[in-house]
């Protein structure tokens, strides 16, 4: 069996969640820069925000002021053994020490006395016991603005495949301006309820614009993109063609009376990383 020591996860953690809040996803950015759009406004939004980026590498602050929840998800190896410690003490010990080494703004509090605990932990830990002896750590840094656009659709199973990509649009189009577009749209469709809420965020963690390797699912990816792109939200709600970088679908069997959609929003400002121990 093999042996991870607490040490190094701390390390290897603290060091991913620092590179990730400094920098918004390479592919995304690259897309930012292959946009366009007719109108003045939206051109200008755009501009902006692709000055942002590169303004933030180049200082290596965070692009956006909100640095986020911090969300883990683990697939812990059936043949590892961490010494030393407990895995989700030392998450929390990771996003402590980055945070707060860094300055980074801590969102994380009591949510009926609305105490900040000013450390922004305790981390959102997500975790499976998978094959093998790796332990392979997600992490991403999920701000509020997308996040309280997020919605859960609890379809009958008539609503079908249209169903799933109305349940989408309406969740996009009443959302609007909110969650800072363009957007990466993360999707779950099928389980229960709680499976596909974790299946739609973790569908962000794919690098965006990556296809799913099911044909069927990546047809529907594709189909919602191209609905959600003639909503003309555009970039910061200025009208326009470009609502949406991306889609990114996940599925699971789900019970014979039922369809959950869920659909977890996610802005331009994309932070996460992965580290494999």
């Amino acid at each position: 069996m093999k042996q991870i020591d607490a040490n190094t996860i701390l390390n290897a953690v603290k060091d991913m969640i620092t590179d990730s809040v400094l920098h918004v996803e390479d592919e995304v950015c690259q897309r930012l820069t292959q946009m366009y759009e007719d109108n003045e406004p939206a051109k200008w939004a755009l501009d902006q925000i692709i000055k942002n980026n590169n303004y933030a590498k180049e200082h290596k602050i965070p692009p956006c002021q909100d640095t986020g929840l911090a969300v883990f998800f683990l697939e812990i190896g059936q043949d590892v053994h961490i010494t030393g410690g407990y895995i989700e003490d030392i998450l929390n010990e990771a996003v402590r020490q980055s945070y707060t080494q860094n300055y980074f703004r801590k969102s994380t509090l009591d949510p009926l006395t609305r105490i900040n605990y000013n450390d922004n932990t305790p981390a959102i830990i997500n975790t499976r016991i998978v094959k093998g002896d790796n332990l392979t750590i997600h992490f991403l840094a999920k701000g509020a603005g997308s996040e309280n656009m997020s919605a859960l659709y609890m379809l009958t199973p008539s609503k079908g495949y249209n169903g799933i990509i109305d349940s989408v649009v309406d969740c996009v189009n009443k959302a609007g301006a909110n969650p800072c577009p363009p957007i990466i749209i993360g999707v779950g469709v099928g389980g229960d309820m709680e499976k596909a809420c974790q299946m739609a965020k973790h569908a962000l963690l794919r690098p965006t614009g990556t296809p799913s390797s099911d044909m069927e699912v990546a047809k529907l990816e594709q189909d919602i993109l191209t609905a959600v792109n003639k909503l003309n939200i555009g970039i910061q709600g200025f009208g326009g063609k470009n609502t949406a970088i991306s889609v990114s679908v996940e599925k699971y069997a789900t019970h014979i009376g039922m369809l959950p959609v869920a659909v977890n929003i996610q802005c331009h400002s994309v932070r996460h990383g992965r580290v494999i121990l």
